[in-house]
């Protein structure tokens, strides 16, 4: 029987990292499945769903903490399969002036409003023309079908005059 595994990785960047994680986890016979991994300030953090025998989590485990000493920081959990209620999609993009608690009241108006964030990328940069920075947001959305799609967007288009909300629906 196989174990669905969740595991995260954080480290300071250095080529060889990801082959590192690979072999360890082919090592163990796990089927890496999916992954998001990105380069940040510096850091490279990453996310991946492994499938393995039941028999070998707890070998892989210990093989994947001895990475520590190489410098890479690893957690596992095993991902329960728990029954979910179906989410439509929504993509949400936004984007305005930056400010410092803009993420937060962004997730406080999605949980005000019952949304499940299911992917979440966030930038600030220069605005053409001008030395204001914008922050900019794209998320992947689940929402339940009773959700009010209008009322979500006034939510957030109160959060500030200048901050311009598109929400499209996956078909």
């Amino acid at each position: 029987m196989s174990t669905p595994l969740v595991i995260t990785v954080i480290s300071a960047d250095k080529s060889g990292l990801v082959e590192s994680i690979a072999q360890v986890i082919n090592r163990h016979g796990g089927n890496w499945l999916e992954s998001r991994m990105a380069r940040m300030a510096g850091q490279f953090a990453g996310i991946l769903r492994v499938d393995i025998a039941a028999e070998k989590v707890e070998a892989l485990r210990i093989d994947l903490d001895g990475l520590t000493s190489l410098g890479i920081n690893v957690q596992v959990a095993v991902s329960g399969q728990a029954d979910e209620p179906e989410l439509e999609i929504l993509h949400l993009t936004l984007l305005g002036n930056d400010r410092p608690g803009i993420v937060h009241e962004v997730s406080q108006v999605l949980a005000r409003n019952g949304v499940n964030v299911e992917q979440l990328e966030t930038e600030c940069g220069p605005a053409p023309m001008s030395a204001d920075v914008l922050f900019k947001a794209r998320a992947r959305l689940g929402i339940h079908p009773q959700t009010d799609l209008e009322a979500l967007r006034q939510d957030l288009e109160n959060l500030a005059d200048d901050l311009m909300v598109e929400l499209t629906q996956e078909e």
